[in-house]
């Protein structure tokens, strides 16, 4: 069970509601218009963008926006910026390793940016490579508990489609596939009748550090500080918080 994991779904709920709303709704839209630019407009031919949008509108996005962002990033309307995918590696608090991933469309400011919050709060940068080894590329697939959905009834509709785990979160279930079949599991739910919170590529650690207290709250603000940043998309560390320590933050 990833502590990191628990983490992050947390983060995203909290994410609706809290004072952040607005920057959480820029990057989701940011997200959609690079995934219509890479595939197109068509929801039907580009899965990309349907989870993109499909996680917007969980987040309460509204409708408009997500229509502009579609037509930008699709060259239908004048404004799109041009995003590219930028990957930064660095190491936390208790030697934690962290994966920082930017969409910008100014390589030069996300760098400067990303460097002083990192080392601004107790991280430092790391040389390309030196940390992504340390993470694979996965499909994960969120699905909230409800009282007519549970491991058994997921695993028997996922497992011949690519799954390759169903973890429990606690509140949610976590499915974690290839990322070549996230669209086949996420197909295979949707089938099923089971709802799901989030669709999306993701970067999971290979082996992860377990912090106490100190060491979460510490690594907890370094990420919050690197989030804040308009050009970071996402944030991925290969450490774990148990049940209990969770519990005191």
């Amino acid at each position: 069970m990833s502590g990191h994991s628990k983490w992050a779904t947390t983060k995203h709920k909290k994410a609706i509601i809290d004072s952040r709303r607005a920057k959480n709704f820029a990057k989701l839209i940011k997200g959609i218009e690079v995934a219509a630019r890479n595939g197109g407009a068509d929801i039907s031919g580009n899965p990309t963008l349907f989870d993109a949008i499909a996680k917007a509108k969980k987040s309460s996005v509204p409708a408009d926006n997500i229509d502009r962002a579609v037509k930008r990033g699709a060259g239908l309307e004048s404004g799109g910026a041009d995003w590219q995918t930028i990957m930064y590696e660095g190491y936390g608090p208790n030697g934690v390793a962290l994966l920082i991933e930017c969409l910008s469309d100014n390589r030069n400011r996300a760098a400067s940016e990303v460097r002083v919050a990192v080392t601004r709060n107790g991280g430092n940068m790391a040389d390309p490579g030196s940390v992504s080894y340390m993470f694979n590329r996965k499909g994960v697939i969120i699905v909230a508990k409800k009282s007519d959905i549970n491991e058994d009834k997921i695993l028997e509709h996922v497992l011949d489609v690519g799954a390759e785990e169903v973890n429990d979160l606690g509140e949610s279930f976590e499915i974690v596939s290839e990322p070549s079949d996230l669209v086949a599991v996420r197909t295979a739910l949707q089938g099923a009748g089971i709802d799901y919170e989030s669709a999306d590529t993701s970067f999971l650690p290979t082996l992860s550090i377990p912090l106490d207290a100190d060491g979460a709250t510490k690594v907890f603000a370094l990420i919050d500080a690197i989030e804040e940043l308009d050009d970071v998309q996402n944030v991925y560390g290969n450490f774990d918080v148990s049940d209990e320590v969770m519990a005191t933050l």
